[in-house]
Order: C-alpha cells, then sequence, then structure tokens
C-alpha cells in the first residue's frame, strides 16, 4: 500500500496499529480486525483493492 501510494506520488498518513494503541482502537472501531485499510474521504478500502484505490483517488 505505501508503495503504490508514493509511486503515484499521493501523501498519506501511517497508522501502526502495533505500536499505537490509538490507532488500534480507530481501526476496531471501524469495525476491522486486519489490515491494510486505507480511508480515503471516509470510504473505507480492505486491503490491497487497486482499482478501488485507483477510482477513489482519481487516477
Amino acid at each position: 500500500m505505501k508503495e503504490f501510494l508514493s509511486q503515484q506520488q499521493i501523501a498519506f498518513e501511517e497508522r501502526n496499529v502495533a505500536k499505537d494503541p490509538a490507532a488500534l482502537d480507530e481501526l476496531e472501531k471501524l469495525g476491522y480486525a486486519t489490515t491494510p485499510v486505507t480511508v480515503i474521504d471516509g470510504e473505507v478500502v480492505v486491503g490491497f483493492d487497486q482499482p478501488k484505490l485507483k477510482k477513489l483517488l482519481g487516477l
């Protein structure tokens, strides 16, 4: 995910659920227990769904 976003020159904020209890809490509140979870303008993308990511990012 990070490599894809970097290649597309998309700025992002990485949240490490293993090191940041607040990030883990946020993930659980979204209803997920797996990563990666990406939130783009309120839209949640679970896993690396490249077609959905491109659509949401307007690529």
